[in-house]
């Protein structure tokens, strides 16, 4: 049998978003034809002329790469709807992260169901790449197996959480002969997910916070991860609270700090990277942070939405990626919709830079593709080429928000978002249909949350430093009236 006889191809793509390698870039094609085999792409241009097991008509059709989410935290996040979005800690950096995400926390037995309500979401958007920064269990290669998406399961580990006890200053409880437990058991669960038999799941692992782990555990995990030629991630310059604490132990600022310990460099993906010695909000002229970064070849995992609830933005976007930064896109929080957080990062990066091109949709989109799945050290994702996994989503032209056409990207990014993402493949397995997922069904999974939920709602005043309950720690927007 002919290697093409399992051809399948979208012929007359009224706009193929394809890559030009020698470019390194994305290009539009017009009445082009898309073709894939099986999990590869083996055609993008005019005029396929081999044998084809299936053809569609594609000229109301736009063609464009599977977007790589490089951080998110579905696990429980999906469990937080409706009680995060207004609220950060006004003697805490305006930050979520120290008085409330420990009050919030549903349980793990409903990690399953958050999963499959982020990944849902994350499909319809057009993610066909996850990268799930979470806790490592035996069970969670097969939960995003089930799914169809492409997953990489990046398992944190710390010594220890933070706490308040008082609204305005943070403790750490750490432990570190137990955060080197847990790095151990976050490499071997890793290795054992990268062994999935779906070939779609890929095991990482990585420090979760600078500010909960060692020096040791950090350069432990960069050199475990260099042996399997992965990069680490870890959640560093994300706060005012971390960026004070780090000059507090260290006398050094985040950045400066993982370059003092060897951890500054192509290695490292840094999980947002906001609080920089320059950042408007930090007045401390006693570093180079940004141009340390710039030299180091590390790399930002970019997530506005959670930053803009409170208030908080990248400076910038476009200054990062210009100044040869490498800078991918991540949901983080709900809702896990990557369009959401395209045009979040190019609103928020040009309102904090004060000017309309310091965050442009040309490095908004290189970040949810290309240069995502680089990060990964995954040069066959992100872009449509022959060779690449077919990974793609197809855009539905036809849909008023895309209408009229002179620009399909801006039009998908700033007026159309999910709305117009109509089919989604995964190593060439349809997993979206119409809009709608195919593989698994969410409605029990919506139950169990409202369920976990409401059993957070009940343990909030135990969980609070002050005892408050959730709805005088989250007001409703309007009151509930008899």
């Amino acid at each position: 049998m002919s290697e093409t006889a399992g051809v399948t191809v979208f012929r007359n793509c009224d706009w193929l978003v394809a890559w030009d390698g020698a470019a390194k870039s994305h290009v539009y094609l017009r009445g082009a034809d898309f073709a894939f085999s099986g999990q590869d792409i083996v055609h993008v241009g005019k005029g396929y002329d081999g044998p084809a097991a299936e053809e569609i008509d594609a000229r109301d059709l736009m063609i464009i790469p599977g977007f790589v989410d490089v951080h998110s935290h579905p696990g429980h996040e999906p469990g937080w709807k409706g009680m995060l979005e207004e609220l950060g800690s006004p003697k805490l950096g305006q930050s979520s992260l120290y008085e409330f995400m420990p009050v919030f926390q549903v349980g793990k037995e409903y990690t399953r169901p958050c999963l499959r309500v982020a990944v849902s979401e994350l499909l319809k958007s057009g993610v066909t790449t996850i990268c799930d920064l979470g806790r490592p269990r035996e069970t969670w290669a097969d939960e995003y197996a089930e799914t169809g998406i492409r997953a990489v399961l990046w398992g944190m580990f710390r010594s220890g959480p933070w706490k308040t006890t008082n609204g305005h200053s943070v403790e750490y409880d750490l432990d570190f002969v137990a955060g080197d437990k847990a790095l151990k058991d976050a490499i071997e669960i890793a290795d054992k997910a990268s062994r999935h038999p779906s070939g779609r799941i890929t095991g990482f692992f990585g420090p979760a916070q600078i500010d909960t782990c060692s020096e040791g555990q950090i350069r432990d995990a960069l050199a475990a991860a260099r042996e399997r030629n992965q990069p680490i991630q870890i959640h560093a310059a994300q706060s005012i609270v971390e960026f004070q604490e780090i000059v507090r132990r260290y006398g050094a600022t985040p950045v400066e700090w993982l370059d003092r310990i060897g951890a500054l460099g192509p290695d490292t993906i840094i999980g947002h990277c906001i609080f920089l010695n320059d950042h408007p909000w930090i007045h401390y002229p006693h570093a180079n942070d940004f141009e340390m970064l710039r030299d180091s070849g590390a790399m930002v995992a970019h997530c506005p939405v959670v930053f803009a609830r409170r208030g908080i933005a990248l400076n910038t976007l476009s200054r990062y990626v210009k100044a040869g930064i490498r800078c991918g896109i991540g949901t983080d929080s709900f809702p896990h919709n990557m369009l959401d957080e395209m045009r979040m990062a190019c609103y928020a990066g040009r309102i904090i830079g004060g000017s309309f091109t310091a965050s442009t949709t040309h490095d908004v989109f290189m970040g949810a593709t290309a240069t995502g799945a680089d990060m990964i050290r995954r040069p066959d994702l992100g872009r449509l080429a022959p060779g690449c996994k077919a990974d793609f989503s197809v855009v539905d032209m036809r849909n008023p928000y895309m209408q009229p056409d002179y620009e399909p990207i801006r039009s998908l990014v700033y007026s159309a978002n999910d709305r117009a993402i109509r089919d989604v493949y995964v190593d060439g397995r349809q997993v979206v249909k119409a809009g709608e997922v195919m593989h698994f069904d969410i409605a029990e999974d919506i139950e169990l949350l409202r369920r976990a939920q409401g059993e957070a709602i009940a343990a909030a005043p135990g969980h609070d430093w002050a005892g408050r309950r959730l709805d005088q720690l989250s007001p409703r927007v309007f009151p509930i009236r008899d």
